[in-house]
């Protein structure tokens, strides 16, 4: 039987915040000063929760890179033509692009969604995961993005390629995405959901000069009044159906569909995030789930950090998206929930406690 909505959401459950302090005491006592790791520790105890007081595993672990088209890239919002959606989908699937190189070498499985592109549907390939929602979006800047029905499709997509994953055995999940024009929904999701202002959040993208970003500030700033409504509404599926996009709504919905399954998701940089945030305004508790991998270098994100109350947990100036810092943050995830397990105690290693 498909997913519905509903049952996504009502499998949604907070972690059981008493597993922290038992997290907690099993970690201060390994073999190193109380707190010595740091970030590390702090995440461990977050893994232990998310799997129920299980040992913390993150392995296997895939990331999906979800791809889409935006009718908002005829306002001129990138420097890129939409071609290039397509023609890094096919990058992905050949192992060419910047996260098939960092997938491959922290040893994560990658999976390849066409949500949303312009064109005819892909010839099939083994990194495809399911298929597409629809071809493109409408220009949010004229009228809804999609449909709410659509909308839901996309969220549903992503859900079942988390509840597949958990049947076939991945232990945590990743965020990746692919769509030329994509940070200006983004950002107007960023302002619906989290009260921001466009001049706040807007920021160059692809690389576009100041007088390119005044512009695509403009255009989201237009988008808004056009769907203040909705917005006002507080309805967050159709805030996301007016102002998002296929493959972000399909994010959204694995991140709903990870915290259903209980699977930690890590979550990548500026496009993620707003799937992240359109994911949280659904279903609060999605946020024991998901680890933010990465301070996106994007001018706007340090205020919708603040806006989140989150830290995330690399800041290495990155700005590609693909999932790229995701795969960065899954290595950190390993490493804090080896330290959890293997770590030999005070009493195991014949070490006198201080």
């Amino acid at each position: 039987m498909p997913l519905t909505l509903p049952e996504v959401l009502a499998a949604i459950r907070p972690v059981d915040p008493a597993l922290f302090d038992v997290a907690k005491a099993h970690l201060d006592n390994l073999t190193k000063p109380r707190g010595s790791l740091g970030r590390l520790e702090e995440l461990a105890q977050r893994l232990f929760a998310m799997t129920g007081g299980n040992p913390p595993t993150v392995d296997p672990a895939r990331i999906y890179v979800c791809a889409g088209d935006h009718g908002v890239a005829a306002e001129g919002v990138s420097l890129f033509p939409q071609e290039v959606t397509r023609q890094m989908v096919a990058n992905f699937l050949a192992g060419g692009a910047g996260i098939n190189v960092l997938a491959d070498t922290a040893g994560i499985d990658i999976r390849v969604v066409d949500a949303g592109c312009l064109g005819d549907p892909f010839p099939p390939n083994p990194l495809f995961a399911g298929s597409r929602v629809a071809s493109g979006t409408a220009n949010l800047a004229t009228g809804p993005a999609m449909t709410i029905e659509t909308c839901t499709r996309a969220l549903l997509l992503g859900a079942s390629l988390a509840a597949q994953a958990a049947a076939e055995g991945v232990k945590c999940l990743g965020t990746g995405d692919m769509g030329i024009a994509n940070t200006t929904p983004s950002t107007a999701l960023f302002c619906a959901y989290l009260f921001l202002d466009p001049e706040t959040v807007t920021g160059p993208g692809t690389g576009l000069d100041s007088s390119g970003v005044q512009r695509k500030a403009a255009v989201v700033a237009k988008a808004l009044e056009l769907h203040q409504e909705v917005i006002d509404s507080g309805d967050p599926v159709a805030i996301l159906a007016a102002l998002g996009g296929l493959e972000i709504a399909c994010l959204a919905g694995l991140v709903l569909g990870a915290a259903a399954n209980k699977l930690p998701i890590a979550v990548d940089g500026f496009i993620s995030t707003a799937a992240y945030v359109a994911a949280r305004a659904i279903a609060p508790d999605v946020a024991d789930y998901a680890v933010v991998s990465h301070a996106s270098a994007e001018p706007g994100y340090a205020p919708i950090m603040n806006a989140l109350d989150h830290k995330p947990l690399l800041d290495l100036g990155l700005r590609l998206g693909e999932g790229t810092g995701a795969a960065l943050a899954i290595f950190l995830m390993r490493a804090s929930a080896n330290i959890y397990n293997n770590m030999a105690t005070f009493a195991a290693a014949g070490v006198s406690e201080g």
